[in-house]
């Protein structure tokens, strides 16, 4: 495929996603158990006269929960792009370096000590998955070796690891309160998002996000073998350690707040891919731009489909195991 060609493709990409993200962004603050309507949505916005309870709803809740939304895709798509770009692997995810599980293991131990208050809760995840990759680097330093593999087989013993821990802790875990509470933080939920939330975790994420793609040439260019990254004159290791650290407070700064959400880093990266049929920089913006479109999709669905609110994991995953089974098939058809 020819440049101008690519260019034009991936500008028809962002206008497509973006359009789909506005329309959806939009539907989020209208649908719920307490209905608002677009023309009421303009009225609050210009400041005309609206019942208190649209207000209080709208700015309470529809507004700090869509952007939560937005924010959680944005930062798990963009994340599990850089990580498919640098691990030069399609499955690698925020799973992959014991992200994710440390963050469990952190609320998990949260829950057990200091009874499940939300501040708790978070505080536990942010540092449980800041900690996880910093025992993946140690893991991998001490073995000495520069090797992309090397940082993939830390993350799974890490990850091991943490399973393990979190096991035990829900075998002494109160059955009535505690296992409960850990059960639903590793399903995911936007539900108990307030804007003091949403704003006490966004210079985090502004840093995380801003500073992967301050450093996009740098994460493209380690989609190159090792030999050649050297030629370039890329540091690898300083590099990868960066590009992990930023990517880590990224997904931890979401995921304090939501609990563990499936998927979502897995297949975003994969949708923005197939559509500029290429991995590079613009897949990474493209991906975050698509993560939030899919974040806010399953959120809506998770509060109207049934009275209770629906964990928002099991939706990602009815959106993501579909979408994974067809680019299997055409993988194979191209490979045919």
């Amino acid at each position: 495929m020819k440049r101008n060609e690519m260019d034009k493709r991936a500008v028809c990409s962002y206008a497509l996603v973006g359009a789909i993200l506005i329309v959806t962004m939009l539907c989020s603050f209208c649908v719920g158990k307490y209905p608002i309507s677009l023309l009421e949505i303009k009225k609050l916005i210009c400041g005309g006269e609206v019942a208190d309870m649209t207000r209080k709803v709208f700015y309470t809740l529809r507004v700090p929960r869509t952007c939560m939304a937005i924010l959680s895709g944005a930062g798990l798509g963009l994340a599990g792009a850089v990580y498919q770009i640098i691990f030069k692997n399609p499955l690698a995810s925020p799973d992959i370096i014991g992200i994710s599980s440390g963050a469990n293991l952190g609320a998990a131990v949260a829950i057990v000590t200091v009874g499940g208050s939300m501040i708790g809760v978070a505080s536990g995840a942010f540092i449980g998955g800041l900690l996880a990759v910093l025992m993946v680097v140690l893991l991998v330093r001490a073995t000495r070796s520069t090797s992309t593999s090397t940082y993939v087989l830390a993350g799974i013993i890490i990850a091991a690891v943490a399973k393990a821990f979190i096991m035990l802790l829900k075998y002494y875990a109160d059955s009535e309160s505690q296992l409960a509470a850990i059960e639903y933080w590793t399903m995911g939920s936007l539900a108990s998002v307030t804007a003091g939330k949403v704003l006490s975790v966004l210079p985090f994420w502004l840093i995380g996000f801003a500073g992967l793609l301050l450093l996009r040439r740098q994460v493209e260019l380690m989609s190159l073998n090792e030999e050649e990254c050297r030629a370039l004159g890329v540091r690898l290791r300083p590099v990868r350690l960066t590009i992990l650290a930023l990517s880590t407070l990224l997904v931890a700064s979401v995921i304090c707040v939501t609990g563990l959400i499936s998927f979502a880093g897995l297949i975003a990266p994969h949708i923005a891919a197939f559509m500029i049929k290429r991995q590079n920089t613009k897949t990474m913006i493209l991906s975050g731009m698509v993560g939030g479109a899919i974040l806010l999709i399953a959120d809506m669905l998770a509060r109207t489909l049934y009275a209770a609110e629906i964990p928002i994991s099991i939706l990602t995953t009815v959106i993501g195991v579909p979408v994974l089974v067809w680019f299997m098939c055409v993988r194979k058809e191209r490979r045919v």
